[in-house]
């Protein structure tokens, strides 16, 4: 199966309800009403809503999400985002201004304290 590097793009004024799934890279300024699943990078424009869940690598946000969003990598969050739900990343870079109203777990930071903890409490015992 080929990956594709075009980005896809949903326009200002348009409302998508239902599951999107793709290998490339998303631009969002119009309106989701259900699932985004993509192996690329989510924007979403000022202009932006979604309203589900979003599964993909990266995502820089300066307009609205509600739901559950799950990230393997960043959450960029401008100062006109607005981000309301279940968070699960590795990273997240919020400006001064953005609304963050979720529940958020950060798998990278809980798996390395897990290691460090371990490592610790190894230690403690060869001592």
């Amino acid at each position: 199966m080929e990956t594709t590097t075009q980005q896809n793009i949903i326009a200002q004024g348009t409302k998508i309800v239902g599951d999107i799934a793709s290998q490339g890279p998303f631009r969002i300024d119009g309106t989701i009403e259900g699932n985004v699943k993509t192996s690329g990078k989510i924007v979403v424009g000022k202009t932006g809503y979604i309203k589900g869940t979003l599964q993909g690598e990266n995502a820089d946000f300066e307009g609205k999400f509600s739901g559950k969003l799950i990230l393997s990598g960043t959450l960029s969050l401008k100062t006109t985002a607005h981000i309301e739900g279940e968070v699960h990343i590795n990273k997240l870079a919020v400006e001064p201004g953005a609304t963050f109203n979720a529940t958020c777990s950060m798998k990278g930071t809980v798996k390395s304290l897990a290691n460090e903890s371990s490592k610790s409490e190894k230690a403690a015992v060869k001592a």
